[in-house]
């Protein structure tokens, strides 16, 4: 039992950034202190909807409310690195929507303002929290998948008609969710990083970023010295259905992703007669991980204003293998305990650097190139 006062919480940004509300309302130790979106009506719509008070349409005067513990950031990737600074630097926790942010210098930037201030950053990677991943891990930890021989993981996607930011961004700049994955498994970090491009995305999708490639492909030096991981990226002019994918490679077993949305995870056993070592597993839910006021949010979309209006990220992520609840879990318990959440903002910075430095050696046809330390753990 924690005798410890809730964490009040505000969130920031209000599309993708409202499935969370009700989870924060429900968790045992989380106040739903604040909401803050600059388009007014739609604020007062939601804020109304779940019933908080305490609404901003500007992120600078929820900065200076000293009832706010930490802020929860869902805005547009080009502003997270700026308000999480803004935020730190006005005293607040952070939790924030991937990634962490667009430069290896302001990745650097937010990890020395939390080792300076002692306060907690949390990227919200979702994947590492999903059902499949926890699945997959739960194998590791209790040693059924033997030692880990390699991980693989892609993320594809056709972002067309996704808001103004998107157009042509590098396939790796929007990488965590196949980055995370290949490193919180073994729990190491990226040492080294190289990375191809391959394909040809329309001239007006180059132009905004200088960026060709439909597909970039990477491979990552883990920092365990034997260990590497490949991850496979792309955006648009790429026939896939919606896939973020993680297969990891024992020396007892191995676990593949479906290749269609929807089928069950193959597990294979080594030393079975050949027919025998695939099996067509179903993944588990992990919700009795979580306090029971949570659990119902690991299968079900929860921002349901009107029928139907769940996020298009969360329908089109086959909703994100029941993350969000895990995520605020973390995120809340790791301020209450005061330990450092689970991606920690160097292990944040490991994760988002790997991407923007992959783009790097695509760019410079394959070069092979180091994290900078700042995002190493030890």
């Amino acid at each position: 039992m924690s005798h410890h006062p809730p964490v009040r919480v505000a969130i920031v940004g209000l599309g993708f950034g409202a499935e969370f509300i009700p989870i924060y309302q429900a968790h045992p130790h989380a106040e739903m202190a604040a909401i803050c979106q600059r388009n007014e009506k739609s604020l007062n719509e939601i804020g109304n909807a779940f019933g908080i008070e305490k609404r901003y349409t500007d992120f600078e005067e929820l900065l200076k409310d000293a009832e706010i513990d930490a802020v929860h950031i869902n805005t547009p990737i080009p502003n997270h690195a700026e308000l999480t600074l803004a935020a730190l630097a006005a005293g607040k926790h952070v939790a924030c929507t991937v990634p962490m942010a667009t430069s290896v210098e302001d990745c650097r930037k937010i990890v020395a303002l939390t080792e300076e201030t002692g306060l907690s950053y949390m990227m919200m990677e979702t994947v590492v929290y999903s059902r499949e991943f926890l699945f997959m891990k739960q194998l590791f930890e209790q040693g059924d998948l033997g030692e880990i021989q390699f991980i693989q993981a892609s993320h594809q996607q056709d972002m067309d008609g996704w808001p103004d930011y998107w157009p042509g961004l590098p396939p790796m700049f929007y990488a965590t969710h196949c980055v995370g994955p290949c490193l919180a498994l073994p729990k190491l970090d990226a040492k080294t990083v190289s990375c191809f491009g391959s394909g040809q995305v329309r001239d007006e999708l180059e132009q905004v970023h200088g960026s060709p490639f439909a597909i970039e492909t990477a491979h990552v030096a883990l920092s365990d010295g034997k260990t590497s991981a490949r991850v496979l990226r792309s955006l648009f002019d790429t026939a896939r259905q919606y896939r973020e994918s993680i297969d990891v490679y024992g020396s007892k077993q191995a676990v593949e992703w479906p290749l269609i949305e929807g089928e069950p995870l193959v597990v294979h056993t080594a030393k079975r007669p050949e027919p025998e070592i695939p099996e067509r597993v179903t993944c588990p839910d992990f919700a009795h991980l979580l306090p029971e006021e949570i659990r119902a949010f690991t299968t079900g979309g929860v921002y349901n204003l009107e029928e139907g209006s769940d996020h298009l990220s969360f329908t089109q992520g086959g909703g994100h293998g029941g993350s969000h609840p895990h995520l605020v879990h973390e995120f809340v318990s790791a301020l209450q305990e005061g330990r450092s959440p689970y991606p920690n903002a160097r292990q944040s910075a490991n994760w988002t650097c790997v991407g923007l430095l992959a783009h790097d050696s695509a760019m410079a046809n394959g070069k092979l190139l180091n994290l900078p330390d700042f995002t190493l753990s030890s």
